[in-house]
Protein backbone atom coordinates (compact mmCIF):
# COMPACT_ATOMS: atom_id res chain seq x y z
CA UNK A 1 0.00 0.00 0.00
CA UNK A 2 0.80 3.57 -0.44
CA UNK A 3 0.77 6.06 2.02
CA UNK A 4 1.22 9.73 2.61
CA UNK A 5 1.28 10.77 6.45
CA UNK A 6 1.04 14.26 7.46
CA UNK A 7 3.34 15.30 10.68
CA UNK A 8 0.74 18.12 11.58
CA UNK A 9 3.02 20.71 13.35
CA UNK A 10 0.53 20.86 16.25
CA UNK A 11 1.72 17.15 17.14
CA UNK A 12 5.18 17.99 16.75
CA UNK A 13 4.70 21.41 18.93
CA UNK A 14 2.60 19.13 21.32
CA UNK A 15 5.71 16.41 22.05
CA UNK A 16 8.25 19.22 22.24
CA UNK A 17 6.30 20.69 25.03
CA UNK A 18 6.65 17.22 27.03
CA UNK A 19 10.21 18.45 27.33
CA UNK A 20 11.88 19.19 24.46
CA UNK A 21 11.72 21.52 20.71
CA UNK A 22 10.33 19.14 17.78
CA UNK A 23 13.63 18.55 16.71
CA UNK A 24 15.15 17.03 20.08
CA UNK A 25 16.58 13.98 19.48
CA UNK A 26 14.12 11.35 21.95
CA UNK A 27 11.15 12.70 20.27
CA UNK A 28 12.49 12.64 16.24
CA UNK A 29 13.59 8.85 17.34
CA UNK A 30 10.25 8.42 18.87
CA UNK A 31 8.31 9.11 16.01
CA UNK A 32 10.75 7.90 13.25
CA UNK A 33 10.82 4.38 15.45
CA UNK A 34 6.61 4.35 14.70
CA UNK A 35 6.60 5.35 11.11
CA UNK A 36 9.39 2.79 10.07
CA UNK A 37 6.46 -0.12 11.79
CA UNK A 38 4.36 1.77 8.92
CA UNK A 39 6.92 1.36 6.01
CA UNK A 40 7.53 -2.05 6.50
CA UNK A 41 5.58 -3.94 3.69
CA UNK A 42 4.51 -0.38 2.33
CA UNK A 43 5.58 2.98 0.13
CA UNK A 44 5.58 5.63 2.22
CA UNK A 45 5.89 9.34 1.97
CA UNK A 46 5.99 11.50 5.07
CA UNK A 47 5.35 15.21 5.30
CA UNK A 48 5.98 17.72 7.21
CA UNK A 49 5.29 21.82 7.48
CA UNK A 50 9.20 23.66 6.66
CA UNK A 51 8.95 25.86 9.55
CA UNK A 52 6.97 28.28 8.53
CA UNK A 53 6.11 30.27 11.48
CA UNK A 54 2.64 32.01 12.55
CA UNK A 55 3.66 33.65 15.26
CA UNK A 56 1.54 33.99 18.96
CA UNK A 57 0.84 36.13 21.38
CA UNK A 58 4.18 35.74 23.13
CA UNK A 59 5.77 37.51 19.62
CA UNK A 60 4.24 40.93 21.11
CA UNK A 61 5.52 44.34 20.07
CA UNK A 62 5.26 47.04 22.51
CA UNK A 63 4.80 50.51 22.30
CA UNK A 64 8.40 52.22 22.26
CA UNK A 65 10.67 49.67 20.79
CA UNK A 66 13.16 51.05 18.27
CA UNK A 67 11.82 51.42 15.08
CA UNK A 68 15.00 49.68 13.30
CA UNK A 69 14.88 47.12 15.49
CA UNK A 70 10.90 46.50 14.54
CA UNK A 71 11.06 46.56 10.68
CA UNK A 72 13.92 44.30 10.96
CA UNK A 73 12.27 41.67 13.10
CA UNK A 74 8.89 41.96 11.34
CA UNK A 75 11.16 41.06 7.94
CA UNK A 76 12.77 38.23 9.63
CA UNK A 77 10.05 36.38 12.09
CA UNK A 78 8.11 34.52 9.79
CA UNK A 79 10.95 32.01 8.59
CA UNK A 80 11.82 29.35 11.25
CA UNK A 81 13.65 26.87 9.57
CA UNK A 82 13.60 23.06 11.19
CA UNK A 83 15.95 20.24 11.34
CA UNK A 84 13.70 18.28 11.49
CA UNK A 85 13.48 16.47 7.78
CA UNK A 86 16.97 15.79 7.73
CA UNK A 87 17.04 14.13 11.07
CA UNK A 88 13.80 12.37 10.78
CA UNK A 89 15.46 10.36 7.94
CA UNK A 90 18.50 10.32 9.30
CA UNK A 91 16.34 8.31 12.32
CA UNK A 92 14.35 5.84 10.02
CA UNK A 93 17.63 4.75 7.82
CA UNK A 94 18.71 3.37 10.95
CA UNK A 95 15.77 1.71 12.22
CA UNK A 96 15.03 0.32 8.86
CA UNK A 97 16.83 -2.36 6.88
CA UNK A 98 20.07 -1.69 4.84
CA UNK A 99 18.43 -2.47 1.56
CA UNK A 100 15.67 0.06 2.09
CA UNK A 101 16.52 3.80 0.78
CA UNK A 102 15.28 6.92 3.12
CA UNK A 103 15.29 10.22 1.11
CA UNK A 104 15.27 14.07 2.19
CA UNK A 105 12.83 15.91 -0.33
CA UNK A 106 12.37 19.85 0.03
CA UNK A 107 9.39 20.45 -2.31
CA UNK A 108 7.83 24.16 -3.53
CA UNK A 109 4.48 24.48 -4.46
CA UNK A 110 2.55 26.14 -7.46
CA UNK A 111 -0.44 28.33 -6.88
CA UNK A 112 -2.68 30.12 -9.63
CA UNK A 113 -2.23 33.92 -9.49
CA UNK A 114 -6.25 33.94 -9.96
CA UNK A 115 -7.18 32.18 -6.95
CA UNK A 116 -9.96 34.16 -5.13
CA UNK A 117 -8.06 33.55 -1.80
CA UNK A 118 -5.83 36.96 -3.64
CA UNK A 119 -8.54 38.86 -3.20
CA UNK A 120 -9.41 37.86 0.89
CA UNK A 121 -6.06 37.38 3.24
CA UNK A 122 -6.63 35.59 5.78
CA UNK A 123 -3.57 34.13 7.29
CA UNK A 124 -2.27 35.44 10.28
CA UNK A 125 1.68 35.78 9.91
CA UNK A 126 4.57 37.24 12.14
CA UNK A 127 4.65 38.97 15.15
CA UNK A 128 1.42 40.84 17.08
CA UNK A 129 1.62 44.78 16.14
CA UNK A 130 0.85 47.17 18.91
CA UNK A 131 3.40 49.84 18.62
CA UNK A 132 2.70 53.31 15.86
CA UNK A 133 6.21 52.87 14.45
CA UNK A 134 5.52 49.30 13.85
CA UNK A 135 2.03 49.75 12.49
CA UNK A 136 4.12 52.30 10.70
CA UNK A 137 6.57 49.45 9.13
CA UNK A 138 4.25 47.28 8.33
CA UNK A 139 2.22 50.00 6.77
CA UNK A 140 5.55 50.89 4.69
CA UNK A 141 5.76 47.03 3.54
CA UNK A 142 1.96 47.61 2.16
CA UNK A 143 0.98 44.21 4.34
CA UNK A 144 -2.65 43.46 4.62
CA UNK A 145 -3.55 44.42 8.59
CA UNK A 146 -6.38 42.93 10.51
CA UNK A 147 -7.39 43.64 14.15
CA UNK A 148 -8.12 40.39 16.28
CA UNK A 149 -9.21 42.47 19.31
CA UNK A 150 -5.99 42.88 21.26
CA UNK A 151 -3.79 44.03 18.56
CA UNK A 152 -2.58 43.89 14.82
CA UNK A 153 -1.70 41.69 13.00
CA UNK A 154 0.03 40.73 9.52
CA UNK A 155 -2.50 38.81 7.02
CA UNK A 156 -1.34 36.75 3.85
CA UNK A 157 -3.60 34.93 1.57
CA UNK A 158 -4.34 31.07 1.74
CA UNK A 159 -4.56 29.90 -1.90
CA UNK A 160 -4.79 26.50 -2.77
CA UNK A 161 -1.94 24.48 -4.07
CA UNK A 162 -2.00 22.93 -7.71
CA UNK A 163 1.16 21.53 -8.51
CA UNK A 164 4.82 20.19 -6.66
CA UNK A 165 7.71 21.69 -8.59
CA UNK A 166 9.26 19.08 -7.54
CA UNK A 167 6.77 16.15 -8.55
CA UNK A 168 9.06 14.05 -10.89
CA UNK A 169 11.79 13.37 -8.66
CA UNK A 170 9.17 12.82 -5.62
CA UNK A 171 7.37 10.23 -7.73
CA UNK A 172 10.75 8.80 -9.01
CA UNK A 173 12.10 8.23 -5.41
CA UNK A 174 8.76 6.82 -4.32
CA UNK A 175 8.36 4.09 -7.40
CA UNK A 176 12.06 3.01 -6.59
CA UNK A 177 11.05 2.22 -3.08
CA UNK A 178 12.54 4.67 -0.84
CA UNK A 179 10.72 6.29 2.12
CA UNK A 180 10.65 9.39 1.65
CA UNK A 181 10.19 12.52 4.03
CA UNK A 182 9.07 15.48 2.46
CA UNK A 183 9.63 19.17 3.40
CA UNK A 184 6.27 20.93 1.80
CA UNK A 185 7.44 24.44 1.05
CA UNK A 186 4.36 26.42 2.41
CA UNK A 187 5.80 29.78 0.55
CA UNK A 188 4.31 29.43 -2.59
CA UNK A 189 4.93 30.63 -6.58
CA UNK A 190 3.10 31.67 -9.12
CA UNK A 191 3.52 31.68 -13.16
CA UNK A 192 4.31 34.98 -14.43
CA UNK A 193 3.17 36.09 -18.16
CA UNK A 194 6.86 35.52 -19.55
CA UNK A 195 7.01 31.58 -18.01
CA UNK A 196 8.92 32.13 -15.00
CA UNK A 197 8.27 31.56 -11.46
CA UNK A 198 7.79 34.39 -8.70
CA UNK A 199 7.51 33.90 -5.05
CA UNK A 200 4.36 36.05 -3.88
CA UNK A 201 3.64 36.96 -0.40
CA UNK A 202 1.19 34.13 0.42
CA UNK A 203 1.02 30.77 3.08
CA UNK A 204 -0.13 27.59 1.34
CA UNK A 205 -2.01 25.52 4.46
CA UNK A 206 0.23 22.62 5.33
CA UNK A 207 -2.42 20.32 5.51
CA UNK A 208 -3.62 21.05 1.87
CA UNK A 209 0.50 21.36 0.96
CA UNK A 210 0.26 17.18 2.18
CA UNK A 211 -3.17 16.68 0.66
CA UNK A 212 -1.31 17.50 -2.42
CA UNK A 213 1.81 15.31 -2.22
CA UNK A 214 -0.60 12.54 -1.79
CA UNK A 215 -2.69 13.10 -4.76
CA UNK A 216 0.63 13.47 -6.64
CA UNK A 217 2.44 10.27 -5.94
CA UNK A 218 -1.54 8.28 -6.24
CA UNK A 219 -0.86 7.13 -2.42
CA UNK A 220 -3.84 4.83 -1.49
CA UNK A 221 -4.27 6.31 2.02
CA UNK A 222 -3.51 9.81 3.21
CA UNK A 223 -3.22 9.88 7.18
CA UNK A 224 -3.15 13.44 9.27
CA UNK A 225 -1.08 12.62 12.55
CA UNK A 226 -2.25 15.25 14.63
CA UNK A 227 -2.55 15.64 18.86
CA UNK A 228 -6.14 14.65 19.24
CA UNK A 229 -7.32 10.97 19.15
CA UNK A 230 -9.95 12.36 15.78
CA UNK A 231 -12.50 14.68 15.24
CA UNK A 232 -15.21 15.00 17.78
CA UNK A 233 -18.94 15.82 17.05
CA UNK A 234 -20.34 18.73 19.96
CA UNK A 235 -16.35 19.02 21.35
CA UNK A 236 -16.35 20.65 24.37
CA UNK A 237 -20.41 19.36 25.17
CA UNK A 238 -20.87 16.63 27.35
CA UNK A 239 -22.74 15.04 23.94
CA UNK A 240 -19.26 14.58 22.49
CA UNK A 241 -18.32 12.16 20.78
CA UNK A 242 -15.37 10.80 18.58
CA UNK A 243 -16.14 10.79 14.80
CA UNK A 244 -15.49 7.49 13.83
CA UNK A 245 -16.36 7.83 9.99
CA UNK A 246 -17.43 10.57 7.59
CA UNK A 247 -18.33 10.98 4.43
CA UNK A 248 -16.54 13.82 2.58
CA UNK A 249 -20.15 15.31 1.32
CA UNK A 250 -20.96 15.92 4.93
CA UNK A 251 -17.56 16.74 6.65
CA UNK A 252 -17.13 19.94 3.97
CA UNK A 253 -20.55 21.09 6.41
CA UNK A 254 -18.53 20.36 9.82
CA UNK A 255 -15.57 21.98 8.90
CA UNK A 256 -16.93 24.98 9.27
CA UNK A 257 -17.19 24.71 12.97
CA UNK A 258 -14.36 21.98 13.74
CA UNK A 259 -12.22 25.19 14.74
CA UNK A 260 -8.38 23.63 14.81
CA UNK A 261 -9.53 20.40 12.91
CA UNK A 262 -11.66 22.67 10.00
CA UNK A 263 -8.19 22.76 7.68
CA UNK A 264 -7.25 18.81 8.48
CA UNK A 265 -11.32 18.08 7.88
CA UNK A 266 -11.28 19.55 4.60
CA UNK A 267 -7.88 18.79 3.26
CA UNK A 268 -8.73 14.97 4.12
CA UNK A 269 -12.26 15.42 2.38
CA UNK A 270 -11.00 17.01 -0.90
CA UNK A 271 -8.22 13.70 -0.64
CA UNK A 272 -11.03 11.54 -0.33
CA UNK A 273 -13.60 12.73 -3.27
CA UNK A 274 -10.85 13.15 -5.59
CA UNK A 275 -9.30 10.34 -5.31
CA UNK A 276 -12.07 7.94 -4.42
CA UNK A 277 -9.17 6.52 -1.90
CA UNK A 278 -9.24 6.73 2.41
CA UNK A 279 -8.06 9.32 4.15
CA UNK A 280 -7.81 9.69 8.59
CA UNK A 281 -6.84 11.98 10.88
CA UNK A 282 -5.75 11.13 14.45
CA UNK A 283 -3.55 11.03 17.36
CA UNK A 284 0.32 10.61 16.22
CA UNK A 285 0.56 8.46 19.23
CA UNK A 286 -1.95 5.89 16.92
CA UNK A 287 -0.46 6.11 13.93
CA UNK A 288 0.01 2.35 13.21
CA UNK A 289 -3.68 2.15 13.99
CA UNK A 290 -4.53 4.68 12.10
CA UNK A 291 -3.04 3.17 9.02
CA UNK A 292 -5.04 -0.22 10.01
CA UNK A 293 -8.58 1.90 10.43
CA UNK A 294 -8.87 0.89 14.29
CA UNK A 295 -8.66 3.91 15.42
CA UNK A 296 -9.44 8.21 14.38
CA UNK A 297 -10.82 9.24 12.05
CA UNK A 298 -11.65 7.88 8.34
CA UNK A 299 -13.06 10.03 5.71
CA UNK A 300 -14.05 8.50 2.62
CA UNK A 301 -17.05 7.88 -0.13
CA UNK A 302 -17.76 4.33 1.09
CA UNK A 303 -21.18 3.77 2.51
CA UNK A 304 -20.90 2.06 6.02
CA UNK A 305 -22.51 0.00 8.46
CA UNK A 306 -22.94 2.76 11.80
CA UNK A 307 -23.24 -0.53 14.26
CA UNK A 308 -19.45 -1.52 13.24
CA UNK A 309 -18.18 1.72 15.09
CA UNK A 310 -19.13 0.91 18.35
CA UNK A 311 -18.62 4.21 20.81
CA UNK A 312 -18.83 6.79 17.78
CA UNK A 313 -20.39 8.52 15.40
CA UNK A 314 -20.76 7.91 11.65
CA UNK A 315 -21.60 10.92 9.52
CA UNK A 316 -22.61 9.66 6.27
Amino acid sequence: MRIVIALASDALHRLGAKGGTQEDPLIVRSVAAQLARIAQGNDVVIVHSDGYRISSHADHHHEGRDSGAVSTELTHAEAAPTKMGTSLERELCDMLPSVRRCAALHTQVEVDRADPAFDAPNKAVGPMLTGERALAAAREKRWHLAHDGIAYRHVVPSPQPVRLLQEEPLRRLVEQGAVVVCTVGVMPVVTADDGGLHAVDAVVDEHDGAALVARTVQADLFVIATDKPGVFLDWGTANSKLLRHGHPSVLHELARTAGTMSAKLEAAAHFAERTGRRAAIGALSDVVRLVDGTAGTTISCERVDPRGFDGGAVAC
